[in-house]
């Protein structure tokens, strides 16, 4: 009898269906499973984008920033640049008692160590302080050839005439920087100012110049006006015999004025004692004060 291979059935044999029915896991497949898949990638595109979306909408927020960022700058370094600020202004537009109130308050700052009767022998009498209420203009520097010519008729009068003596202004423009002196004094030259007979503008500070430079130009030089910091002039007048106050009639101080860190003139201590002691503290100006040829002039 041959022995019966695993692979001879029998002509009655029915496959179990448990067996039958497990062949059909390796039937065609489920065309959703390609859907599926299909959503899949579309889904990571779509995540995609939205993160290019959001990545754009935080590049273009930034860019909004940065622009106005850059346009707060500017305003901010307009209104710098503008430097004549509204305090300093209205101060200077202040009718002449109570400049002299204001003034004799910081004369008394630079003297700490005087008395009450040894200050009165040197304040600045309010006739002495030149009313200039009637100017209601901006005190800006390209307003101040129009400001001499309106309200100092008197002080454009001489400056259009010729020089006399050598080293002997008709006006002195006290300021705290050498940078505005140099932009003062294109002011001073104007034209309008000066005409064709008008002497010459002095620059007068320390910055690049020494002492000696200025006495040896002031000796030789027939000047109508000089700009200058309160520390060369003050130099000039109480340590040399240079800078001559015989044609003196007017001092401009410059208080409109405000540097970088939003100080004026007197809002420094050394600018401020170098104003009330070396400038109108120098003998010969308060000589010239006292007897009422000189003008104090609040710009």
């Amino acid at each position: 009898m041959s022995g019966q291979r695993g692979d001879d059935l029998e002509d009655d044999f029915v496959p179990d269906e448990l067996v039958a029915s497990s062949g059909e896991e390796d039937g065609p497949s489920d065309p959703r499973k390609g859907d599926d898949i299909e959503g899949l990638l579309s889904a990571d595109e779509e995540a995609e984008q939205d993160e290019a979306e959001r990545k754009g909408k935080a590049a273009l927020t930034k860019r909004k920033r940065r622009e106005k960022e850059k346009e707060r700058r500017a305003k901010k370094r307009k209104l710098t640049e503008t430097v004549e600020a509204v305090g300093p202004q209205s101060l200077a537009a202040q009718p002449a008692h109570k400049l002299a109130d204001y003034m004799s308050a910081l004369q008394a700052k630079a003297f700490p160590e005087l008395s009450g009767l040894e200050l009165s022998d040197i304040l600045i009498p309010e006739t002495a302080i030149a009313n200039t209420t009637q100017w209601t203009e901006s005190r800006a520097l390209d307003r101040l050839v129009d400001f001499i010519i309106n309200v100092l008729p008197m002080l454009h009068k001489r400056l259009l005439q010729r020089s006399k003596a050598c080293g002997a202004p008709t006006l002195l423009f006290i300021t705290g920087a050498a940078l505005r002196v140099a932009d003062v004094t294109r002011v001073l030259k104007d034209k309008r100012l000066r005409g064709d007979k008008g002497g010459e503008v002095a620059k007068l500070f320390a910055k690049h110049f020494k002492l000696e430079e200025h006495v040896s130009y002031l000796r030789r030089s027939k000047i109508g006006s000089a700009a200058g910091t309160p520390g060369r002039i003050g130099k000039l007048l109480c340590e040399s015999e240079a800078l001559v106050v015989s044609q003196l009639t007017h001092i401009i101080l410059d208080i409109s004025f405000r540097d970088a860190k939003n100080r004026n003139l007197f809002d420094i201590p050394e600018t401020r004692d170098e104003v009330f002691k070396t400038v109108l503290g120098a003998p010969k100006v308060l000589e010239v004060i006292k007897q009422g040829k000189l003008q104090v002039v609040l710009f």
